[in-house]
């Protein structure tokens, strides 16, 4: 009898049950570049089509490489099916458009990476999808948003820049009440939390950050907990519920789970309508180069959440620092939610206020000299960038202060470098901060 494989330092290496290339026993998982793949008779082509069956057809739609990463990603998270495709931030459009349509809204937690404000509040809402905004700091906001065409709520684990851990139980729980599925994403806190065990239906990463973590390959994924009943109130989940003209009039809720035998039309929709349609497939070159960065994620998130543990200890006390936002660093009850979700580390990402403000800010970006200065986070290395002038630049004042972002705050990533060479770095950046001036940060 083979042991069920829960650790996610195993999953993430043997998940899926690959072991080795049928055609050639190759113990690494292939590149698979193809874009077809051949039938073996006509009606085996057209079973895949109608789908009675289940296989590879086009590689826009699926891929053998992508299929490993899938299974994997679907199992560290501990979800039944997992859809891989071309950037996290596809991955967050592809979930509200899998539930909603125009005339619907999702109600959203206000806590949110400045790329999903600007894809919610001024993309989506020109399709006719409202995204109504609910402040998390009370799970009971969202109640008080929902109408009849509310399809879903949304939330980030652990929102950057607020760093907010997200209540993902008492909003979830909120949700199934009304049969409105709570969709997370998960991208700051692989291996730390999992969602699905808290509730949550779906839950999305952009594959491009901790899971990948070289900062080489960029990918997003959505798993589908199978934990959700679709067809429960199909007014409530009409996209699940109603005939799908495209596929001949089928009803998802009930064809899935009659067909694969698994409760995962959340997933076999997006895969067969959204990339089919849409074609933000995952080239699998990419897939390949995330699965490499999988096979370590859960030692590399060890390493990220001990040195920002001793980092955020040696910033408190730093002169030059009036502030740090972390996790465990809020007031009741919100600090109380990073014990109660998130396990084995309290995240990897820090928040810093100078007591320069602005200008201190942007010296201190000039004057790291390990830390990278880029927009991405997750990546091995440590990371600092200036939230305001960059990755937030398109919000007005209104959405920065609601997302937690102030004209002096500084993100850090905190690498897997020795801790002593990430203070040591912090420590003469922070001193030269408020000395003299920089040309600003462009």
């Amino acid at each position: 009898m083979t042991r069920k494989r829960n650790n996610p330092e195993t999953i993430a290496i043997h998940g899926g049950d690959y072991k080795s290339d049928p055609a050639t026993n190759a113990v690494a998982v292939p590149i698979y570049r193809t874009t077809s793949y051949q039938f073996n008779n006509t009606e085996h082509a057209a079973n895949l089509f109608a789908l009675k069956e289940f296989g590879n057809i086009y590689t826009r739609i699926m891929n053998p490489t992508n299929d490993v990463l899938e299974k994997r990603v679907a199992a560290l998270e501990g979800g039944l099916s997992c859809v891989t495709v071309s950037s996290g931030q596809t991955a967050s459009t592809f979930a509200v458009l899998n539930v909603a349509q125009a005339g619907d809204n999702i109600v959203s937690s206000t806590d949110l990476y400045g790329g999903t404000v600007s894809l919610f509040t001024h993309t989506l809402s020109k399709l006719g999808i409202e995204i109504r905004y609910a402040d998390p700091s009370n799970p009971e906001n969202f109640e008080k948003l929902i109408d009849d065409k509310t399809r879903a709520f949304y939330g980030e684990t652990l929102p950057n820049p607020y760093l907010r851990v997200f209540p993902i139980k008492e909003v979830s729980d909120i949700g199934r009440k009304y049969n409105i599925p709570l969709i997370m994403d998960n991208t700051a806190a692989p291996v730390i939390c999992r969602p699905i065990e808290h509730g949550a239906a779906v839950v999305i990463h952009s594959l491009t950050k901790y899971i990948g973590g070289h900062g080489t390959a960029v990918a997003g994924s959505i798993v589908d907990g199978g934990n959700f009943d679709w067809t429960a109130d199909p007014k409530r989940q009409p996209l699940f519920n109603e005939p799908d003209n495209s596929y001949g009039g089928v009803i998802w809720g009930k064809a899935v789970p009659e067909l694969t035998g698994a409760n995962v039309p959340f997933a076999v929709r997006a895969r067969v309508c959204l990339l089919r349609d849409l074609g933000s497939a995952l080239a699998p070159d990419n897939a390949f180069a995330i699965i490499q960065g999988l096979e370590t994620v859960a030692l590399r998130m060890r390493q990220h959440c001990a040195n920002a543990e001793y980092a955020v200890d040696f910033l408190k006390k730093h002169k030059e620092v009036t502030k740090v936002i972390y996790s465990t660093e809020h007031d009741k009850p919100i600090a109380d939610r990073a014990k109660k979700y998130l396990n084995g580390g309290n995240g990897p990402m820090i928040g810093i206020e100078l007591k320069g403000g602005i200008e201190a800010g942007k010296k201190f970006i000039e004057s790291l000299k390990m830390f990278y200065h880029v927009a991405n986070i997750g990546d091995a290395r440590s990371l600092a960038i200036h939230p305001a002038s960059t990755t937030h630049s398109q919000l007005n004042e209104k959405e920065l202060a609601a997302s937690g972002v102030t004209q002096s705050y500084v993100r850090l990533c905190i690498g897997i470098e020795h801790i002593d060479d990430i203070i040591e770095d912090l420590d003469q950046a922070l001193n030269k901060s408020s000395k003299g001036n920089l040309k600003a940060v462009s």
